[in-house]
């Protein structure tokens, strides 16, 4: 069976890559697959942007409220679910609209996987320890020694792909983001045809753009929701809870940051973010960039997505 036709919208926070793909959408009749490893958790709404209850209405969405926050959330489970979803809205003669700004995700769904070598126990847990023993945040210190390519990035309490990192290291002599060089889109077809479309707004309009949002979360409750996954058990050791607004006002309600520093960290944090999410795809020549979702060409997509003839 040949695989359907994907347009995917990619970039930085706060670019408007959700309101290009619900536009999108609903041009087309189509539905949105999220790719963000944040909005698959439950209870996480505000702080990752989740599109509300009545653009869900509008337009169906997947892949958002799949997992708890105290789930084992994997690109490769990400893929399983990915691609059972994008068969599910085919299968119904819908366009499929990916959306979202985890570039390890994207690049899973389209190449798959560098599987690599088998896990090690005893080196793994000899890196939990060192975690442990010294902070996640010494350990991205000595991937970025090893491995200054993939450290730039990996958030600096990603334990989870920081442990891999120098797992794969020890293991192979070879930095992880060699082993991944090999396996891209330059030496491997894609899993889907598909139309890439990257919105990058200037940084002069971008870096507002950001400030505006972190204060619309807070203002939106972002803090309460932070308190409920405390209450509910979800630490700052989880994964999910290591999200930028979400680890710093953890921080914050433990006591360890006044709230308006916190505040200030997640919007220089989401900066950052943002800052990296435009470096891991501006080296791609297969991204068609455009300065707002305004300037994009819906028609053109759609054509795309109806097109007669062989997938480009």
């Amino acid at each position: 069976m040949t695989a359907p036709r994907l347009v995917i919208v990619v970039g930085p926070t706060g670019a408007g890559k959700s309101a290009l793909a619900l536009a999108l959408a609903t041009a087309t009749g189509g539905e949105v697959v999220s790719c963000d490893s944040q909005q698959v958790y439950v209870g996480m709404d505000i702080g990752t942007g989740k599109t509300t209850a009545a653009e869900r209405g509008l337009v169906r969405h997947h892949l958002l409220d799949v997992a708890r926050p105290d789930d084992d959330m994997t690109a490769a489970r990400f893929i399983a679910l990915a691609d059972a979803a994008i068969a599910d809205v085919a299968a119904r003669g819908k366009p499929v609209i990916v959306c979202g700004g985890t570039g390890l995700y994207v690049r899973a769904l389209l190449y798959g996987l560098f599987e690599g070598p088998g896990a090690d126990p005893a080196l793994r847990a000899e890196l939990d320890a060192r975690a442990d023993a010294i902070g996640v945040e010494a350990l991205h210190a000595e991937l970025a020694a090893v491995d200054p390519a993939l450290a730039a990035r990996v958030e600096r309490r990603d334990r989870r792909r920081i442990v891999r990192a120098l797992e794969v290291f020890a293991l192979t002599g070879v930095p992880m983001s060699a082993h991944q060089a090999r396996h891209d889109h330059r030496t491997v077809p894609p899993r889907y045809p598909h139309r890439l479309i990257g919105l990058a707004p200037a940084r002069e309009r971008l870096y507002p753009t950001i400030d505006a949002l972190v204060d619309a979360m807070i203002a939106a409750g972002l803090e309460a929701e932070v308190a409920a996954r405390r209450a509910a058990g979800d630490v700052p050791a989880l994964r999910s809870q290591q999200a930028i607004g979400y680890a710093e006002l953890h921080d914050h309600l433990a006591g360890r940051l006044d709230r308006s520093t916190a505040i200030d960290l997640i919007k220089r944090n989401s900066r950052r973010y943002a800052r990296r999410q435009l470096a891991w795809y501006r080296p791609d020549p297969t991204v068609a960039w455009a300065p707002a979702p305004a300037a994009v060409d819906l028609g053109a997509l759609a054509a795309y997505l109806f097109g007669p003839g062989p997938s480009p």
